[in-house]
């Protein structure tokens, strides 16, 4: 530990908040993405983390340096995690819960039956090449929704671990510190964990889409950006692969292929809304913030889209509604235009 750090923490000890806040802060993004990752909601993931570094600053004399200030403040973080799973369903994505619509019935009405996973603005996301050669998923692998829905079918400790060992690349004696288990037991965790995680790689759902600045991609989101501002359902869905899914959390009902799609894009969203879409990322894919024009001429946020692509197409549209004033400010966008 620097000197400068040791003064810091002898200056915290001592009631200074500010040298408190400058201890943690290097530490508070990425423990709003491990909560998330083990939530499946930057809400819920920001609480946790304002209450862990609440509790740290409360329990600053028992922290003794053996280990590090920031697996530490993970220590914390992850236990009150844990404890919130205890009492909360899990968070899904309406693909894992019912099977593709008919787009000829009605549209199910939004329903308190399921929790739905939350899309993370890229900006907290640090995602640059990892070098920790003991990760086995890179940052953007492991913020994916693909990963996420993976996630929600583990245990709590299970996901844990998996997420401590092959996100973050802690050794398993750290991990058995911080969740107060034995080697053996976070072996164990591990193991079963992993082998969730493989059927999830071996149908392919957690490959990345190109980078954002790749000319090809850029084409296709400007195609797909002039279809919805347009209202033009056909161009809309040729960018699409033809087994590709639209969900629309909090609803229940979600489409699979080409024509389902089209009819509903035609025959009953197109048909009464016009919109305005902006760009942006989240879960390191490709975004739109989605803006629906009113009677009074102006837009006003509804949605946030998540698109996954693969070899040129886009194989899924999440489309998360609703126009929470906070999910936009976190992608640092206005709910009226």
């Amino acid at each position: 530990m620097q000197v400068s750090e040791t003064i810091t923490q002898l200056a915290a000890r001592a009631g200074d908040h500010e040298a408190f806040r400058s201890l943690t802060d290097p530490y508070r993004r990425e423990l709003v993405v491990h909560c998330y990752r083990m939530l499946g909601s930057v809400e819920d993931a920001e609480d946790m983390v304002q209450e862990a570094l609440l509790r740290a600053w409360r329990r600053l004399e028992t922290f003794e340096g053996r280990g590090t200030l920031r697996s530490w403040l993970y220590k914390i973080a992850t236990n009150l995690s844990l404890d919130a799973l205890d009492h909360q369903r899990r968070r899904w994505m309406p693909t894992a819960t019912t099977s593709a619509a008919d787009p000829l019935a009605p549209i199910a009405a939004p329903t308190g039956e399921y929790l739905w996973l939350e899309p993370l603005p890229d900006t907290l996301v640090d995602l640059r090449p990892d070098v920790n050669p003991e990760a086995c998923y890179d940052a953007r692998e492991s913020v994916t929704l693909a990963f996420l829905i993976a996630l929600q079918s583990l245990p709590g400790r299970q996901r844990a671990v998996l997420l401590f060992r092959d996100v973050i690349g802690w050794h398993a004696s750290e991990i058995a510190d911080i969740l107060g288990m034995t080697l053996v037991a976070v072996n164990s965790a591990l193991q079963r964990a992993r082998a969730t995680m493989t059927k999830v790689q071996d149908d392919g759902t957690l490959e990345l889409p190109p980078p954002a600045e790749d000319a090809k991609t850029a084409e296709l989101l400007a195609q797909y950006l002039a279809a919805w501002e347009s209202a033009d359902a056909s161009r809309l869905v040729a960018l699409l692969a033809e087994g590709a899914v639209l969900t629309m959390p909090p609803m229940p009902t979600w489409y699979q292929g080409r024509s389902a799609i089209h009819y509903f894009l035609q025959e009953l969203l197109f048909k009464e809304e016009r919109m305005r879409l902006i760009a942006t990322r989240a879960n390191a894919m490709p975004a739109f913030a989605v803006y629906k024009r009113e009677d009074n001429g102006f837009y006003c946020a509804v949605a946030i889209q998540v698109l996954t692509l693969r070899q040129g197409q886009i194989t899924q549209i999440d489309d998360f509604i609703g126009g929470d004033k906070d999910v936009f400010a976190r992608f640092g966008l206005s709910i009226v235009l």
